[in-house]
């Protein structure tokens, strides 16, 4: 499909035809989590056949970067040259972090909150129903309990044959069904769909850049395709939309703003996936359990995040 064939109406039509807004009643606030029931995680726990275990998520990001202008705060309340606590005799060491985790360089989940269209969140909610003290509706605490579900990873470079997108790739329909029937999965309801773009292997090779000039990403065509396909959770090691994408007018992140406002579906951002997609390729397998932990963040847009996949 061309780029031409995209506007903004283009673009209004996707999202309503996506929508999922009253699926779950009209009180609903976890969205596409409501796929991932007891039995969706008994058939991610049969996954697991080595227990081999790889984690998901970057390193926290304590240094600025073109890709982290706001970097994380990682700071020792108590060292080990002042570990004795006056009056005990106890020794102890201590830490502070703080971190803005929405950008571009912490490994993280967007809450249901996190983005509105017109004004409205997931299940039509008012955008002002998110206040200075915090989300009243679709805020992270809907996934409280966590999220444990089948993992799928699609590596669209290895399935091109290269180590990494270029910058301003966006994944097409046809990339996506080629890599499938590369690696021999399906997608099915309430899987948690990871796709690999090569942006670790690019960092590694290139240095960070700035996003916003260029990040790997899915086409907005492939919208209709994560829905048809009734995913829980989507994730990337970018912010799954290409950026800076198509330029349309009110649309500026089109898989953000259809998956999370109009499909309900969280969003995992800027992942770690190399190690993952190497343990996949020696093993032979695309599938594993999955683990998403978020923070216990009362009214919180989402969460910084470690991802764990069990091969």
């Amino acid at each position: 499909m061309t780029t031409d064939a995209w506007t903004p109406d283009r673009m209004r039509s996707v999202f309503e035809s996506v929508k999922n807004w009253g699926r779950w009643g009209p009180d609903d606030e976890a969205g596409a989590l409501n796929l991932i029931t007891p039995a969706k995680r008994l058939e991610a726990a049969a996954t697991v056949a080595t227990g081999e275990v790889v984690s998901c998520s970057l390193p926290l990001a304590v240094q600025p970067a073109p890709d982290n202008p706001h970097p994380a705060l990682h700071m020792m309340v108590r060292g080990g040259d002042d570990c004795l606590l006056p009056g005990t005799g106890f020794e102890m060491t201590s830490d502070f972090v703080g971190v803005a985790f929405h950008g571009m360089a912490t490994s993280h989940i967007d809450a249901l909150c996190h983005v509105f269209v017109d004004g409205r969140m997931y299940n039509g909610f008012a955008g002002t129903e998110v206040r200075s003290t915090g989300a009243r509706r679709g805020s992270i605490m809907n996934a409280s309990d966590g999220i444990v579900s089948r993992g799928v990873l699609l590596d669209v470079p290895r399935s091109l044959g290269i180590e990494s997108l270029e910058k301003t790739h966006l994944i097409t329909v046809d990339e996506l069904d080629r890599c499938v029937a590369e690696q021999g999965v399906t997608i099915g309801e309430g899987d948690i769909l990871l796709v690999a773009t090569g942006r670790d292997a690019k960092r590694a090779a290139e240095g960070a850049w700035v996003p916003w000039q260029g990040l790997a990403g899915l086409h907005p065509e492939c919208i209709p395709w994560l829905h048809e396909r009734d995913i829980a959770v989507l994730g990337a090691d970018g912010v799954s939309d290409g950026l800076p994408g198509l330029g349309l007018e009110g649309w500026f992140m089109p898989v953000h703003q259809c998956a999370l406002v109009a499909m309900g579906v969280h969003l995992l951002d800027n992942l770690r996936l190399d190690r993952l997609s190497a343990a996949c390729a020696a093993a032979e397998r695309w599938e594993f359990q999955f683990t998403v932990a978020p923070l216990h963040v009362d009214g919180g847009t989402g969460s910084p995040i470690n991802a764990v996949a069990v091969l």
